[in-house]
């Protein structure tokens, strides 16, 4: 039997799962607060007969493990964290929730504005399809459920906390992982790519120092608002003046904080800082430019001493194996048809996905598996075709956007479909 007619036989009502969705799109958890993500997902997979589930890991993290005979161990991977943003889609089922962040105890707007609630209810769904469809595959599968991805941390904690440790969560060291992301593409595709895939990100806190004083005398200071200002207008001759054209980096100042009303100069102003990279040679070209520029302008501007840098997070390359990708590439054009992109272009955006892999124990003793990680559309194909063909695709809703949600049909089908699709083409 194919994959597509085990697909079609196996595969539950999907309704309860739409259900689910609007259930956990209405009450998002930032980043290590996913209580409600991880507790339904533990529920859902304990009612599958068969499935060891192990919770607690590196914060709200947690695995399934349905074993089923000799055979391949697949590892499929969701995300399940929200984030501090306030939803302004007008859905019925938009997020009206506020939570104090448990980072820094500031109450904030939470929304899942990047597509994780899609991600957790078609890995439920598919969860079932695979459990219900396991007279035709052997070996084991292993569903994971990850906190803390926005802020690059939830897989390193999951690692940390002993994910692979026997003595501890004993997860089975898989042969593959794979995982996919929900993007601002029409609903219904899937894209798969060999080699790079997301970019590298690293964040900075960035605090320059000058002398305060009143605004009034402003020769008795070191105004670092104009320091920070020179910085951030620097910072833009990086990529356009510093990076091969035929190459790809964004640098972007996406805070600016310095003092607390108008009539008073500043000691200090901070800056957050965010670089996306692809290409490793880039990555150190880039991160060493903004160095020197920040150094250079500080000590133009007399600075009272050097700037403190604080790295906030750091996501790694995304880079997918080519094997297992052309392996997983064939089986989704053989269900999907011409739905599937060997070849979608790779994302800016940035994951912690391939470290669950990187850090993976293999069969030679060391560390490191092959992985996939895919996208799939959530943009209404009508909504999508009309922005494109009025050349305003750069304004329809993407992740990280207020108005970011994607339609939950063929949305949710088709990120369900892949999963079981990328599983069997290795345990069938």
């Amino acid at each position: 039997m194919d994959i597509s007619t085990i697909l079609s036989t196996s595969k539950p009502d999907l309704a309860p799962y739409e259900s689910l969705y609007k259930h956990l799109h209405q009450n998002p958890g930032l980043s290590l607060q996913e209580h409600l993500a991880a507790e339904t997902a533990a529920k859902y997979l304990r009612s599958f007969e068969g499935f060891d589930v192990r919770t607690n890991i590196g914060g709200t993290g947690l695995i399934g493990i349905l074993k089923n005979g000799q055979g391949k161990t697949i590892l499929l991977r969701a995300d399940t964290d929200a984030l501090p943003i306030e939803e302004l889609t007008g859905l019925p089922y938009a997020s009206k929730k506020r939570e104090v962040d448990v980072e820094d105890r500031i109450e904030k707007p939470v929304m899942h504005a990047c597509g994780h609630d899609m991600h957790i209810s078609c890995m439920l769904a598919a969860a079932e399809t695979l459990h219900t469809s396991m007279r035709h595959w052997k070996g084991t599968l292993i569903v994971l459920f990850q906190p803390n991805e926005e802020r690059a941390a939830g897989a390193k904690a999951m690692i940390a906390d002993g994910l692979y440790d026997s003595e501890k969560h004993a997860c089975p060291a898989p042969d593959v992982v794979l995982g996919q992301h929900v993007f601002p593409l029409p609903a219904g595709t899937v894209g798969t790519r060999v080699g790079s895939f997301m970019s590298a990100a690293d964040s900075f806190r960035v605090t320059v120092y000058g002398r305060g004083g009143h605004a009034s005398m402003p020769h008795r200071t070191v105004d670092p608002v104009v320091m920070a200002a020179h910085i951030i207008v620097r910072l833009q001759t990086v990529v356009s003046r510093e990076v091969d054209p035929r190459d790809s980096a964004v640098v972007t100042v996406g805070s600016v904080q310095s003092g607390m009303t108008e009539n008073i100069i500043s000691s200090e102003a901070t800056l957050k800082i965010n670089v996306r990279t692809v290409l490793p040679e880039t990555r150190t070209k880039v991160l060493a430019a903004i160095k020197r520029i920040v150094k250079a302008e500080c000590d133009a501007s007399g600075a009272s001493k050097e700037a403190l840098w604080e790295s906030t997070s750091s996501f790694p390359f995304t880079i997918n194996d080519g094997e297992v990708t052309n392996h997983v590439a064939e089986a989704f054009s053989e269900h999907f048809g011409e739905l599937h992109d060997p070849d979608t272009p790779p994302l800016s955006g940035s994951e912690d996905f391939s470290i669950l892999a990187i850090e993976a124990p293999n069969k030679d003793g060391g560390r490191g598996v092959p992985y996939c990680f895919w996208n799939f559309g959530g943009s209404d194909p009508k909504t999508f075709e009309d922005f494109k063909g009025r050349g305003k695709l750069d304004e329809l809703p993407a992740n990280h956007s207020s108005y970011f949600a994607p339609v939950i049909q063929p949305t949710l089908s088709t990120g369900v479909d892949a999963l079981v699709v990328a599983a069997l083409s290795y345990l069938r």
